[in-house]
């Protein structure tokens, strides 16, 4: 199949998916309005050598408490450089990529799991051009994608996810664990250690921080991190991640 029929397939699929969700969304809203069915999320991500953010959306025809089928789509971009030893010069990036991965949720006792698999378009424009970096130009894909949330005790939570492309097996994972404090004040916060991975070919990025997650304002929530990074050329730097999301 060609690139452009492929493109043409995911965005059809993409667009059938949305008049269901909308036919779904539409008498359920109506008799059930407690129940969100769309998340909206959006985040930043700096450290000395990349700022990157990204938003999108998670849209649940049962709702996002419910088990069922979900669509998840992403937007994000970004500038990043690195030292490529073929040219002997800094070389300067900028990505971004979109993401149409439709998925499934599913709650058992106090686990909660979601999967995603769907198609990606990543664009990478490098200066000077380096041929020998795979993430060059315009590029379609798969993307595969889990995230996982556990909760051993009501003071307690261990959260993980993880996504994997076939474009230069580009990939992710973090691991966190938290407790749970402030419930007087900000309505109960989870703090604790996370480590975090990205990588793709030729390529590997790890990072050891501490998280705030779930901090909520009225129908918004807030995320951050903050820690220290050091990729596979050896730079080292601190990072913060930022992150909010909403459900309607």
């Amino acid at each position: 199949m060609s690139f452009h029929r492929r493109v043409w397939v995911a965005a059809r699929s993409a667009a059938l998916f949305l008049c269901c969700v909308r036919v779904a969304l539409g008498p359920a809203a109506a008799s059930d309005s407690d129940d969100p069915r769309i998340m909206l999320f959006s985040g930043r991500d700096l450290w000395r050598n990349g700022a990157f953010a990204h938003g999108g959306v998670v849209i649940a025809p049962a709702g996002l408490d419910q088990d069922g089928l979900l669509l998840k789509i992403v937007l994000a971009g970004g500038l990043y450089r690195y030292d490529a030893r073929n040219l002997g010069e800094r070389v300067v990036g900028t990505e971004w990529l979109a993401q149409v991965l439709p998925g499934w949720r599913i709650k058992r006792g106090d686990v909660e799991l979601k999967v995603f698999m769907g198609s990606e378009i990543q664009s990478h424009h490098l200066w000077p051009d380096d041929g020998e970096n795979r993430l060059r130009g315009l590029s379609y894909g798969v993307r595969v994608a889990a995230e996982a949330w556990y909760e051993p005790s009501a003071e307690t939570m261990v959260a993980a996810d993880f996504s994997l492309s076939s474009i230069a097996t580009s990939n992710s994972a973090r691991a966190v664990f938290g407790w749970r404090t402030l419930d007087d004040m900000l309505g109960g916060i989870y703090v604790g250690p996370e480590i975090q991975y990205f990588g793709s070919d030729g390529y590997k990025h790890n990072r050891l921080g501490v998280h705030v997650t779930s901090m909520k304002t009225e129908d918004t929530e807030w995320s951050a991190a903050a820690g220290w990074a050091r990729d596979s050329a050896g730079r080292s730097s601190p990072y913060l991640r930022l992150g909010i999301l909403k459900r309607r």
